[in-house]
């Protein structure tokens, strides 16, 4: 197995992505799959360009991107991409979209393949706070995260797909008083057991989990 893991550059100010950061740290071989790990600009447009030109040259049956959400306190694996971007500050371009389709004719939205519910199990049991988030944002995130899922769903059947969302590393929230964060060691700890999951759970139905949330 390939798995394709992605990581954002920096952006809204800060020096760091800590999900750049935490891909860097997984292994190149995790439970037997290749991991091939892939910077991408938060970037509209380029990033989902970046990512399908990887697609074309490694032929991976796994895209999971990665980017940084500050202000969650867990790893958040994503349950479904909306067909919208909506940009509350400008992406590294100084691209700042707003209440534009994705895709003209993509779905309004589109759900993961991946084990979700697995992959918070693994990660808990792995020692790493984790839950399921039923909302990707309107920003580079759930722009590249319904960009993967156009392709599989025009190109790449085969292909399951998926995005995480990590917290803020320690350095960030210096000056951030009263937000949570996560050490990147623990981070990308927490990315491997969810690429464990991956792998267990291939060609199987996920766990039948409570994943939900009132708001």
């Amino acid at each position: 197995m390939k798995i394709l893991v992605t990581g954002f550059d920096p952006f809204g100010g800060e020096p760091i992505n800590p999900a750049l950061e935490a891909v860097k740290g997984l292994a190149d071989t995790i439970n037997g799959a290749e991991i091939i790990k892939l910077e991408i600009p938060t970037v509209f447009g380029k990033s989902a360009e970046v990512v399908k030109a990887a697609m074309e040259k490694h032929h991976p049956d796994v895209v999971l991107n990665i980017g940084q959400a500050g202000g969650r306190f867990a790893i958040s694996p994503e349950r479904v991409a909306i067909n919208i971007d909506d940009a509350r500050i400008p992406d590294n371009e100084g691209n700042q979209p707003v209440d534009i389709a994705i895709q003209e004719d993509g779905a309004p939205a589109y759900f993961t393949q991946l084990p979700i519910k697995a992959m918070v199990t693994q990660m808990k049991e792995a020692g790493i706070p984790a839950n399921v988030s039923n909302t990707a944002g309107t920003f580079v995130c759930n722009h590249i995260m319904y960009q993967v899922q156009y392709l599989i769903e025009k190109e790449y059947p085969a292909v399951k797909g998926g995005f995480i969302h990590v917290p803020y590393i320690p350095e960030q929230v210096i000056e951030k008083a009263g937000q949570p964060f996560m050490s990147l060691t623990d981070m990308t700890k927490g990315l491997t057991a969810a690429i464990e999951a991956i792998i267990l759970y291939d060609g199987k139905e996920d766990l039948k989990a409570v994943g939900g949330a009132i708001h």
